[in-house]
C-alpha cells in the first residue's frame, strides 16, 4: 500500500484528478448496468453520429471522453495516461496539460464524427483514447522540438508507439482509429500553439 501511495504521490495532480474521474465514472456505472453494453454506454452519454448530428446531442463529444467498454478498455487508456500525462504536465503546466487533454480529445471525436458522415458506417463509441493521443501528440512536439523540456523521453520511441497503435486499430475490430489520428494530430499542434512564448 505504501508503495502504491508513493507512486501516487510523485504523479501530477491533474493528470491523477483525470484518471480518478475516469475510474469514478466507470465504476458508477459498472454498478448501474454493464459497461459493455452499445445501448447501456448510448443512454449515458457515448456518441452516436446520428443522435448528435440530426438530434442535436452535441454534449456527447465531450461526455464520451469518460466513459469505457470495460475494464480492459480502462485499464489500458488509464495506464497510458497516467505515465505519459505525468511527463505532459510536468512540461507546459496544469492549465496547458488540461487544454490539449480536453481540446484534443474533442477535436478526435469531431474527426470520427466527420468520418462516420462521409462513410454512413455509424458506431456506438466512447473513450479517452483521443485524449491521450493528443498528450503523446503534444509529447511528440515538446521531444522532437524542446528535448530539454522532457527528460527521458526519446521521440522515436513516442512515435513508434503512436503508429504501432494506430496500425493494430486499423487491423482491429471496433476501434476508432480516426478519434486517435485526430487526437494526435491536435495534440501536436496544440503543443506547438501553447508552447511558443514558454
Amino acid at each position: 500500500m505504501s508503495e502504491i501511495r508513493a507512486f501516487l504521490k510523485s504523479k501530477q495532480p491533474v493528470t491523477l484528478l483525470l484518471v480518478g474521474i475516469n475510474v469514478a465514472v466507470f465504476i458508477v456505472l459498472s454498478i448501474l448496468g454493464n459497461t459493455e453494453d452499445a445501448l447501456f454506454m448510448l443512454n449515458h452519454g457515448a456518441v452516436f453520429v446520428p443522435l448528435v448530428v440530426d438530434g442535436g446531442e452535441y454534449y456527447r463529444i465531450f461526455t464520451s471522453m469518460f466513459l469505457h467498454f470495460g475494464l480492459q478498455h480502462l485499464f489500458y487508456n488509464m495506464l497510458v495516461l497516467i505515465f505519459l500525462g505525468d511527463y505532459l504536465e510536468r512540461a507546459v503546466g496544469k492549465i496547458r496539460f488540461l487544454v490539449i487533454y480536453l481540446a484534443g480529445g474533442i477535436a478526435g471525436n469531431l474527426l470520427s464524427i466527420a468520418y462516420e458522415l462521409y462513410t454512413q458506417d455509424f458506431a456506438v463509441s466512447a473513450g479517452a483514447s483521443g485524449a491521450i493521443f493528443a498528450v503523446t501528440g503534444a509529447l511528440i512536439y515538446m521531444v522532437l522540438r524542446k528535448k530539454e523540456r522532457v527528460p527521458g523521453l526519446s521521440g522515436q520511441r513516442l512515435i513508434l508507439m503512436a503508429v504501432l497503435t494506430i496500425l493494430q486499430g486499423m487491423t482491429a475490430i471496433g476501434i476508432d482509429n480516426e478519434a486517435h489520428m485526430g487526437g494526435l494530430a491536435a495534440g501536436f499542434l496544440l503543443g506547438w500553439l501553447l508552447t511558443l512564448r514558454m
